[in-house]
């Protein structure tokens, strides 16, 4: 039998700046991604990228609100992208506000359909772009998120 070693238990405010560390790093990435055009926003289009090519992505982040917490549909639709993210060692985040997220990946107005923007994939085109510091740290932020059992972090976007 093999003992791990225990994290310390954090408090309440290491976390919290953890987390906003974690959500300052993603917008960023995000950000950068959308200008090398290496985003797939969309549940069906990110499945497809997926199951045709899962080497390409680099990271997931899987978007919620409120208002969709419910939908039974949707949360089949996580559970099979989370699943196949641990499958495959594709690192994967959970932000609760689909407004803000719409605003960083281009969708400012409501003129686009939020009911695509539940998952963003970062698809990697070719190996600069998974040197990006931004990713290593919220790499770095899932590793610590799996060591104290938390296998879904949730990262809070930065107000702006």
């Amino acid at each position: 039998m093999t003992l791990y070693k225990t994290p310390k238990a954090t408090n309440p405010s290491e976390s919290a700046d953890r987390m906003q560390c974690a959500g300052k790093a993603l917008e960023e990435l995000l950000i950068s991604a959308k200008h090398q055009e290496c985003l797939t926003v969309g549940v069906y289009e990110s499945a497809k990228v997926m199951n045709v090519n899962p080497d390409s992505v680099a990271f997931c982040v899987l978007v919620t609100d409120k208002e969709y917490e419910c939908n039974i549909a949707l949360q089949i639709h996580f559970t099979l992208i989370q699943a196949f993210c641990f499958e495959n060692d594709i690192d994967i985040v959970k932000v609760n506000d689909l407004q803000h997220m719409a605003k960083i990946v281009g969708c400012p107005g409501m003129s686009c359909d939020l009911q695509d923007m539940h998952c963003v994939l970062l698809t990697s085109p070719n190996e600069k772009s998974w040197r990006d510091i931004n990713l290593q740290k919220l790499n770095a932020y899932c590793e610590e998120s799996r060591i104290c059992n938390e296998f879904l972090p949730v990262v809070t976007l930065p107000a702006r």
